[in-house]
């Protein structure tokens, strides 16, 4: 008999610096059918792997056949820092939370690691297993809703009542027969707020983002210039955004982390657009090594810089450009 149990699973991950754990059956969940939906109305935009990935995204077992459970962490990622909605200097660089310190990716990547082989070196019988950090075919947030971390709020970000929504999702699926949590009952309630609050009216239904009109996805994702009108809503933000999260009440006192990982790195903390925008390639490059920044490459980010200097001239920083 297998004596790995989810108790003693969950009181590792948190050992090893992740602030939630909880388990979900790898099943059939019914959410994992709109994934499909939104790729054919276009909202993926040229994220060319999300739709080569489609069959697999469906269901975990398309990933790892044995398996049984999934066991989900969510780590904070939230700094002391004021949000971009509590000042009004648009001249201030706006670069999205999780990008100021190091790369989740790599972080939470050798945690999950170690749990991994804790696991394997506790339980009495192998198991298979598939670890992920935002990297495989898998729908986490669908998984962390039945694994009871968080509800999917309307902003499509992962909600945790306790901490909120500033968090990283990472899982092991694997073909252990834990005990599963109870799944997390959405408390967004009426609140349309971060709905309202979308400079480019990318969440087109309560749940449903369009990418090709977030600005996450307009200043990291699209490689090409960003069309208009689309473009005069950019205003400050150089790398991501964060409006959706900020504005949400369940992110007024969000739990707040003191991990170094997190905490921005110099050059971005407080930065002017001007200021990073007269930074040296070499710089730049220095303080992206190691960062989930790099992902929009240099050549992106001065991309980014110029548009935001060029909105800030117009006097159309925040502009709705939808009316």
């Amino acid at each position: 008999m297998n004596t790995l149990t989810a108790d003693q699973i969950k009181a590792k991950a948190i050992a090893l610096g992740f602030d939630l754990c909880g388990i979900a059956p790898a099943a059939g969940h019914p959410e994992l059918a709109f994934f499909r939906d939104w790729i054919d109305k276009g909202y993926a935009g040229e994220m060319a792997y999300l739709v080569r990935s489609a069959e697999k995204r469906s269901d975990v077992r398309a990933v790892l056949p044995s398996a049984r459970t999934v066991i989900v962490m969510a780590t904070v990622y939230n700094t002391d820092r004021p949000y971009s909605t509590e000042h009004a200097d648009t001249g201030r660089a706006s670069i999205a939370r999780y990008a100021w310190g190091d790369d989740y990716h790599d972080v939470i990547g050798a945690r999950l690691d170690e749990l991994l082989a804790w696991m394997r070196q506790v339980s009495r019988e192998p198991f298979d297993a598939r670890p992920y950090v935002d990297t495989g075919p898998v729908q986490e947030r669908v998984y962390a809703q039945y694994a009871g971390i968080g509800w999917i709020g309307k902003n499509t970000c992962v909600i945790n009542a306790e901490r909120g929504s500033w968090i990283f999702l990472s899982e092991i699926i694997c073909s252990l027969p834990l005990d599963v949590d109870p799944p997390a009952f959405d408390q967004c309630g009426t609140c349309t707020l971060c709905i309202e609050a979308c400079p480019t009216q990318a969440i087109v239904a309560p749940g449903v983002l369009d990418s090709t009109r977030c600005i996450s996805y307009l200043t990291i994702e699209l490689k090409g210039s960003i069309p208009e009108p689309l473009a005069s809503a950019i205003g400050n933000h150089v790398y991501g955004c964060d409006i959706c999260q900020e504005v949400c009440p369940w992110n007024h006192g969000a739990a707040v982390s003191d991990d170094p990982a997190w905490q921005p790195r110099e050059l971005w903390d407080g930065a002017s657009i001007e200021t990073l925008n007269h930074t040296t390639d070499d710089d730049l490059r220095r303080a992206m090594r190691g960062s989930a920044m790099r992902r929009t490459k240099l050549a992106g980010l001065r991309r980014n810089l110029v548009l935001a200097l060029e909105t800030g001239r117009r006097g159309a920083a925040g502009k709705d450009v939808t009316r």
